[in-house]
């Protein structure tokens, strides 16, 4: 019997090593891996010159306390904000902090405008975490059972409407902020149009408001720019990353710029680990092999070759609704809920995700080939195809 918290639904597998975008488990069976543990391993598994980079830093300094100078954070923040356009930069472990540091941002930057309850407005179907603040901005009510009271200080809207954005700025004068994922990945990668961010970024201006953008599953480099606003040729006020940011060791960021830029001051936030030289190596060197290897550009050339097949192979199918992506981050959406398919596509050595009941989520490595990208195609395809004839 295990000790450990009964928190998580396992597969029946262990793995026991990788390299690149397999993985072995203890049985000696090969996996592809579809999904880099949720949008985590950007360089795939045992990256040779990433290793390299964690191991040197192991044995010079692993941790040391934020109250002093970290010079892997100076060049962290240099290299995100160079990339971003961003102005500075806090430092944390995953994405839910990196997203309650934002939600404290806006709410101490409503503070300092006046606004005695300062209120943020949030998506439906949006995922933003599961610490209290960041599970109150979340859009699912399945995940929030339970948990009661809820944080307040949020609006909900529907994602991707921008009348409803003006609806709410019509009756409630105390927001201060919209914080939206420009592509729901938990949701069932739901992709914001570019022209709502645009006018998401026209109705913040013209009110004050703070735009927060939630790229923690999109940022990156997964949609084949460095972050998925920048489809769109704007910038934030605030931006959340995680993830893929440290290739499989735990590091989140909050960037702010413009007006939100200097709100936090000493005192206000801070966080034990984040930020320790180990997790900035990983984060540094990502950038680096990212954009050494043009895996951007990867990112985009694959994620078009799967999301082309997928749509030639699947999408005449009944039952299949739509397929979606940018990047390699993907969705076949069902007619019915699909979980069993991860069991499945496990028996035939491939690793997917369904979220939203319905949705089987992809979101490869970005070293993903086009050898990896026709065997994925092979044998999730097959799978699709058998599972809907079967009707279960």
């Amino acid at each position: 019997m295990s000790h450990l918290m009964n928190t998580y639904a396992r597969q029946p597998v262990a793995f026991t090593h990788g390299k690149g975008t397999h993985l072995w488990d203890n049985k000696g069976k090969e996996y592809l891996d579809g999904i880099s543990g949720i949008a985590v391993n950007t360089l795939g598994h045992a990256h040779p010159r990433f290793t390299a980079a964690l191991s040197g830093q192991l044995n010079k300094l692993m941790h040391v306390s934020n109250v002093y100078q970290i010079p892997e954070q100076e060049q962290l923040a240099d290299q995100l904000c160079a990339l971003s356009k961003m102005q500075e930069v806090f430092l944390c472990n995953s994405g839910c902090e990196a997203n309650e540091a934002a939600i404290k941002l806006a709410r101490m930057y409503g503070h300092k405008q006046g606004v005695e309850i300062p209120t943020i407005i949030v998506m439906e179907k949006a995922f933003h975490g599961r610490t209290l603040a960041t599970l109150s901005a979340t859009g699912n009510r399945k995940v929030q059972a339970g948990f009661e009271p809820l944080v307040k200080g949020f609006v909900r809207v529907p994602y991707d409407d921008l009348a409803a954005i003006e609806q709410v700025a019509a009756h409630t004068p105390n927001i201060v902020a919209v914080l939206v994922e420009p592509i729901q990945g938990e949701g069932g990668i739901r992709i914001a149009d570019i022209e709502y961010l645009k006018g998401l970024r026209k109705i913040c201006d013209q009110k004050n408001w703070l735009l927060m953008l939630d790229e923690v599953q999109c940022g990156i480099g997964r949609t084949g720019t460095w972050f998925a606003y920048q489809h769109a040729g704007i910038l934030p006020d605030v931006m959340t990353l995680a993830k893929g940011l440290g290739s499989g060791m735990p590091i989140g960021a909050c960037l702010a710029a413009g007006k939100a830029a200097g709100t936090f001051q000493p005192g206000n936030h801070g966080s034990t680990f984040g930020g320790n030289p180990l997790a900035c190596t990983a984060a540094s060197t990502t950038l680096k092999i990212i954009e050494e290897d043009k895996l951007m550009q990867n990112a985009h050339t694959i994620g078009e070759f799967l999301l082309q097949g997928l749509k030639s192979r699947l999408g005449h199918l009944p039952g299949v609704v739509e397929i979606r992506g940018q990047g390699l981050m993907l969705g076949i959406a069902l007619a019915q809920p699909c979980g069993a398919l991860v069991g499945r596509a496990l028996e035939q050595g491939l690793l997917i995700n369904v979220t939203a009941d319905t949705v089987v989520r992809l979101l490869p490595s970005l070293i993903f080939s086009q050898t990896d990208a026709q065997l994925l195609l092979d044998k999730l395809c097959p799978l699709i195809s058998d599972f809907l004839a079967q009707g279960a």
